[in-house]
Formats: C-alpha cells, structure tokens, sequence
C-alpha cells in the first residue's frame, strides 16, 4: 500500500496518511519512506513513530538511506539521522528569524497603506451615519470601521 501526503514533516498534527498508517500497520510490516526527514524533523517525532511501530511489531525502512529498524546499526542511525533533521530544522528557522529581524530594522515591514483617513471615519460616526453606511460610503468593509471605531477603547467594540 502506497501512501503520500504533503504536508510539513515539522510535526505530526494534521498528518492525516501517517495517523491512518500508524493505525493501520501490523505485526511484520514495514513501513517504507523515502528518507528519515520526510517522515519527521524533530527528535520527538520520529522516536514517537519508531516507539509506535515497534509496539505493533513492525519495522521502519528508508529506501535512499541505509536505515533498518530491524538491525542495531539501523537504529542507531536512524537516531543520528533524527538529530541532524532536527538540527538542520532549528538552524532554518534561526536563519529565518534573524532574515525577518534584519528586514525589520532596515524598515522592509511598513504594513500596508492606509485606504481610508480614520479621522473620516469617526467624524461620519460622530454626524450620527451607522458602521454600515460609513463603509458603504468609504467602500470598505463594516469590520475596519468597527476596528477603527473601537480603538482607544478598552473594550475593542
């Protein structure tokens, strides 16, 4: 039985084809992935699935990568491969954070532009037009004018 999904490896919620093969797989199967970080990227992950697979009796095997639940050496590389999946996640999201922190400071991030003065808004508010008629009026949407009514106050309505 062939199974693909495509979906983050970074965690298992919302994996639904690896749930049903977790459920699914017996006692002598073998579950077959292509490489380690394709079925997880953290640690916890895949000793989570490793953990589950050898409860039912069966084994883990990757086809371009030389790991073989079944054998002490594969299962000592399968939890360096494990480590080094892992790792190369967290330099990537480091790498990531530091990209944004940096476009940040250089003012890349400005939000968007303002479609309509706030101060129109409160005044057509204040001239007794409703939220409905204020966004008609400045074709946007009655939520913007409810945001822009509402800041300042504590109850955000």
């Amino acid at each position: 039985m062939i199974r693909e999904e495509k979906v983050t490896g970074t965690t298992r919620s919302g994996r639904k084809e690896l749930a049903t093969i977790l459920d699914f797989i017996r006692a002598g199967d073998v579950l077959v992935v292509t490489r380690i970080d394709r079925l997880a990227r953290s640690i916890g992950d895949l000793q989570d699935v490793v953990r589950t697979l050898k409860a039912k009796g069966a084994d883990l095997k990757a086809t371009e990568q030389p790991i073989d639940t079944s054998t002490a050496v594969g299962k000592a590389f399968l939890d360096m491969l494990g480590v080094f999946a892992e790792f190369e996640t967290n330099l990537r999201r480091e790498r990531q954070l530091e990209g944004i922190a940096q476009a940040k400071a250089e003012g890349a991030y400005k939000g968007g532009q303002r479609r309509f003065d706030r101060e129109t808004v409160r005044a057509m508010f204040v001239a007794g037009q409703g939220p409905a008629a204020i966004a008609k009026a400045l074709r946007c949407s009655w939520m913007q004018v409810y945001r822009v009514l509402g800041e300042g106050t504590s109850s955000g309505a």
